[in-house]
């Protein structure tokens, strides 16, 4: 039987740079990826994505515009994983606190040239040629 999950994040963006969080996968690899986490009862995915922001880099956050929505699969030690993630892009209004620390290794501005570097997974892959699109466009 496959697992249906969702989630929320967003891709920030500063002064030219772009916000990753290191965390540790379920292999146990540490990996740059996007922060985005599950919504909690009763949220919508825009709040889930801020919240979700906020609590994985410090930084409370405005979200500028919808980038994409990425569905995909993966296996955890119960089975089979139907994942759909909602994507927006941000921009930082304040630093707020600092990242969960249970949860993140690391958080880094990168410059967009860099972070393609950085990412491993596919989806994000995909989600950093959507932020790029965006960037064209705004």
């Amino acid at each position: 039987m496959t697992a249906r999950e969702t989630a929320s994040g967003g891709v920030v963006r500063r002064r030219g740079k772009i916000l990753l969080v290191r965390v540790e996968n379920l292999a146990g690899e540490k990996v740059w990826t996007f922060p985005k986490g599950h919504p909690e009862a009763g949220e919508g995915p825009r709040k889930t994505a801020l919240r979700e922001v906020e609590e994985e880099t410090g930084y409370a956050c405005r979200i500028l515009a919808p980038l994409m929505t990425a569905r995909y699969r993966f296996m955890r030690s119960q089975g089979q994983v139907s994942k759909t993630v909602r994507w927006f892009l941000m921009e930082p209004e304040k630093k707020v606190g600092k990242p969960d620390p249970g949860e993140i290794l690391s958080v880094r501005w990168v410059a967009p040239e860099k972070a393609e570097g950085l990412l491993r997974y596919p989806s994000d892959l995909k989600l950093f040629a959507a932020y790029k699109r965006a960037g064209r466009r705004s």
